[in-house]
């Protein structure tokens, strides 16, 4: 996928959330009787207006990193006398509350929605059937053996590698016991194993979590054909093109595409000669991987991804649901990817995760990419999950956020009365500050990542 691709994918998938968590403040003004003056996607000089049958002016902004519904407040507003009673500032503390959860609860409704969708057309997987068990790793310690299926992790039914990362993910930071239920392929019969854990992953970037534990899980072998080429990586430029496999690297053979991957890692900023297969000719490529930090220490990176090979469907696990399974499969999922994201937050907060995981909107913007281009059914679960980080992220009691707002406004309704103007305002300016911090933070990570 080109840039302007790339480009238009992101903008459509930040778009979509946004509008949605904007139409839920706008949804629950208009019923409480508030008057909304502006409904706008994006910051900045407006590009484009409409405004509709109502008294609501509906705007596209230049700046696509969020959106902000305006209401007549007569704190900010010369409001004639007419308009007073629909002020937000003078609607009863609960229906300000209710307009400032509305954001947070549409973004979770998209969520449940979309991921019933995805359900009820049904679901497929690939079984966690283990491969390979490392030496002196946790899964040996824990006593998993190669041929059995991961059954669960700390209780919860892990029927798909996903379902296992996913566990494995929460467990990021941690300490304690790590629990699993194995059994062999075809068989009922369960074992239960465990292994002690002390700050997991502490700090650790980007964790491969099956490599952590020590496991490959059995599927079919992937050679190294390219998949996909970021635009300002060494790869491009040195004339590779999808469906390119990699044969030989300096002289040596390069048969799966983690041989690859460790090969270009240990040489940043070393020339390499490959040797590739292409259209069933060989040719000869020279590229320099850029030199990248990845956890304390300089790798190389060329830019590339991998074709993965079809997976066969002895390997895989196919889910299908009624409408009615869906939904609750689909409010399960929503609530977990609620949970999680809070806990990450919190681990992040006391160092337990690193904070080099927090992605902006390039990183977002890639991600947005690939899974359209991986097909639509991937694309809407990035959707679900981007909903659901970005209804979490405004719940953050930080008070230029919705969370603020509701901290605010429940203090008002313990005391009475609204905090004072000036501790208002002071809050206000240390929310700009952090929001402001953490979006400068998540974009040094982002071109970190390039």
């Amino acid at each position: 996928m080109d840039t302007l691709e790339t480009l238009a994918v992101a903008l459509v998938t930040f778009a979509t959330v946004v509008a949605v968590h904007e139409y839920g403040h706008f949804w629950v003004a208009r019923r409480a009787g508030v008057k909304v003056l502006r409904f706008s996607i994006g910051f900045g000089k407006p590009l484009f207006r409409w405004q509709g049958a109502g008294e609501t002016e509906f705007v596209l902004s230049a700046i696509p990193l969020g959106g902000y519904v305006r209401m007549a407040d007569e704190r900010e507003d010369d409001l004639p006398a007419a308009d007073l009673p629909r002020a937000f500032n003078r609607q009863p503390v609960g229906a300000r509350m209710a307009i400032a959860a509305a954001g947070p609860a549409a973004n979770f409704l998209l969520a449940i929605v979309v991921l019933w969708v995805l359900f009820l057309r049904g679901e497929m997987g690939v079984i966690p059937e283990i491969a390979t068990v490392l030496p002196d790793s946790l899964a040996e310690q824990a006593g998993l053996q190669i041929g059995q299926e991961i059954r669960a992790i700390d209780g919860r039914e892990t029927p798909t590698v996903a379902a296992v990362n996913f566990a494995l993910l929460e467990r990021l930071g941690d300490s304690g016991v790590l629990s699993f239920a194995v059994g062999q392929p075809g068989s009922d019969v369960q074992n239960r194993y465990e292994v002690s854990i002390e700050e997991w992953l502490k700090g650790a970037e980007q964790p491969n979590l099956l490599n952590a534990l020590g496991i490959t899980i059995r599927r079919p072998p992937v050679v190294p054909r390219v998949g996909g080429l970021t635009e300002s990586g060494s790869a491009r430029a040195a004339g590779f093109i999808v469906g390119d496999v990699i044969v030989e690297a300096d002289g040596q053979s390069m048969p799966l595409w983690m041989d690859w991957v460790t090969y270009v890692r240990a040489r940043p900023g070393q020339v390499i000669g490959v040797v590739i297969e292409r259209d069933g000719a060989r040719e000869t490529l020279e590229v320099t991987p850029a030199s990248v930090m990845s956890e304390g220490e300089r790798i190389g990176s060329v830019g590339m991804s991998v074709s993965l090979p079809v997976i066969p469907e002895s390997q895989q696990r196919h889910f299908d649901r009624g409408p009615v399974e869906a939904m609750v499969a689909s409010l399960d999922r929503t609530f977990g990817l609620v949970t999680f994201t809070f806990k990450s937050i919190g681990r992040m907060l006391q160092g337990l995760i690193s904070p080099s995981n927090l992605s902006g909107p390039i990183t977002i913007a890639q991600v947005a990419a690939s899974t359209a281009e991986a097909g639509w059914v991937s694309w809407f679960g990035f959707l679900a999950l981007l909903s659901v980080s970005l209804g979490v992220l405004n719940l953050l009691p930080i008070p230029v956020l919705d969370g603020g707002q509701l901290v605010f406004f429940g203090f008002e309704a313990l005391l009475g009365k609204p905090l004072p103007e000036r501790i208002q305002m002071a809050g206000y300016q240390v929310g700009v500050v952090l929001v402001l911090s953490i979006m400068v933070f998540a974009l040094y990570n982002d071109f970190s990542n390039l």
